[in-house]
């Protein structure tokens, strides 16, 4: 594996703080574990209150100079950071699959969505532009103009681990701020090597800055007066919480949480094409994945047909390494999380649902202390189990019966969460019908994954989503500025 070249000696994750690398200085920590073999790959460790202020005060210097420079000048390290990214593409997506699990072709599909947030990003002279308005009033022209505010932090999980801090750090540093990373604990390695090319891109020290850490090192960004906001991506309990919080303390918030994400098929769909797309938003990334469609809503009169094309389809998928190529699904992230899915699996049984697909037994030759489980799949789940209602984060995939589309988009509108949701149907009423009537925040129309380009917000909803402005495009400008009037009057005389 190729490590961050910037590990201590003792292989010890380590901060970026004024553009310098050093190691955390609280007394916590915990090892980096591949998930396919259980080999320990470095140590993390965590960040004091101490790490975190310095790390504060130093963006806050930082952001005095770097906000009074030209727009251009504040994009050209983003046009770096854009070629040194493509670059090592390989590399780091060989660094994500050995700390996360994922497969090769997941890891590189997660950097390709990163590098189009830096991509848009460089974009930020046209899309700061607020506007003019002359003869506002007798002799009074009026503008609005947008300011960058300070410090930023963001908070990102382990499942898309260089994909989500380019949600957020291109679009900070461009409209003027200077921003902080704390990323997940369970995989930081990934990070620790794109700040190593981040170092290389010609930001001014302080401008982006890495600190590592857990709960305590999270508390200390929320409750430190120098940062301006927050972004966060995790699950729902800590996302509300991390909302209360931060607001509490007077920051700014966007905290994207969990998700029970459903695809609905019609009687007019493409079958094939459904049970394809279905198969691969249940059970790509392992289904470890805020965007995974874990519950199928089928039409009653393709219900049996379309379970017979999804089980075919279930049963092609092969498991094992991330590194190898014929790997359709990798490893889960840790043997607590696998115990975790394993015990939604038996619960899905003992509450009735029909185990068509069983993927508790599975075995990887050469992986046998891998976290592991194979495709699962549930027949005739019903909305008052606990597997058609709890997000399960995991391969496996319920098919539920419906009448019909409105009974299906019912099924839907009930649910506590807003992430996502698929439909696949041959008829424009009823497509038309769930852009209308279901209420949540990403619809995808025969496509199996609703995931947004990067010009477009991440929507979310309900429980899914706490906060305003969403991650991505231009959400992203309207959280990182404020905006100031200048109401101007020149009288002739």
């Amino acid at each position: 594996m190729v490590r961050p070249e910037t590990l201590s000696e003792t292989g010890t994750v380590q901060n970026y703080v004024g553009g310098n690398w050093q190691t955390p200085s609280g007394t916590d920590g915990q090892d980096v574990v591949d998930p396919a073999t259980s080999e320990t790959l470095a140590h993390v460790a965590f960040s004091s209150a101490d790490d975190v202020d310095g790390a504060v005060r130093t963006g806050a210097e930082a952001f005095e100079e770097w906000s009074g420079r030209p727009v251009e000048e504040r994009i050209q390290p983003l046009f770096e950071l854009k070629q040194l990214l493509e670059a090592h593409q390989d590399e780091l997506a060989e660094l994500l699959v050995e700390e996360h699990g994922k497969t090769r072709a997941e890891a590189k599909g997660e950097l390709r969505r990163g590098i189009e947030n830096v991509e848009v990003a460089c974009g930020i002279p046209s899309m700061m532009q607020s506007g003019t308005l002359l003869n506002a009033a007798p002799e009074i022209d009026e503008s609005a103009v947008r300011k960058p505010l300070g410090v930023f932090a963001a908070v990102t999980p382990f499942n898309f681990p260089a994909m989500i801090p380019l949600w957020f750090l291109p679009y900070a540093v461009a409209t003027g701020n200077s921003f902080i990373l704390k990323p997940s604990e369970q995989d930081p390695l990934v990070a620790q090597r794109i700040f190593e090319l981040i170092d290389q891109a010609g930001f001014p020290d302080g401008v982006v800055q890495l600190v590592n850490g857990g709960v305590d090192t999270v508390n200390a960004l929320l409750e430190h007066d120098g940062i301006e906001g927050i972004s966060f991506v995790g699950s729902t309990p800590v996302a509300r919480t991390i909302y209360e919080t931060a607001a509490a303390n007077g920051k700014r918030v966007q905290a994207q949480g969990g998700a029970k994400n459903h695809i609905v098929v019609t009687e007019t769909a493409d079958l094939d094409h459904a049970a394809r797309k279905t198969v691969g938003s249940a059970f790509a990334c392992a289904g470890e994945r805020c965007l995974a469609n874990d519950v199928a809503v089928v039409e009653e009169s393709v219900y049996d047909e379309f379970v017979e094309k999804v089980v075919s389809e279930a049963e092609t998928q092969v498991v094992g390494s991330g590194l190898d190529p014929d790997t359709d699904i990798g490893a889960l992230i840790t043997p607590e999380h696998e115990q975790r899915v394993r015990n939604f699996i038996e619960t899905g049984i003992s509450e009735g649902a029909e185990l068509l697909l069983d993927g508790r037994d599975v075995t990887v030759e050469g992986y046998e202390d891998g976290n592991f489980l194979g495709p699962t799949l549930f027949g005739d789940v019903t909305t008052d189990m606990v597997i058609a209602q709890e997000e399960l984060f995991g391969p496996v995939l319920g098919l539920m019966r419906a009448d019909d589309i409105d009974e299906a988009i019912d099924v839907l509108n009930r649910s506590d969460f807003g992430n996502a949701a698929s439909l696949f149907t041959g008829s424009g009423a009823d497509a038309r019908k769930f852009r209308h009537r279901t209420d949540i925040g990403n619809l995808g129309i025969n496509a199996g994954t609703a995931a947004p380009m990067a010009f477009f917000h991440f929507g979310g909803r309900k429980d899914s989503f706490f906060g305003d402005l969403h991650a991505q495009g231009e959400d992203m400008i309207h959280f990182y500025t404020d905006k100031t009037v200048y109401i101007e009057r020149w009288p002739d005389a």
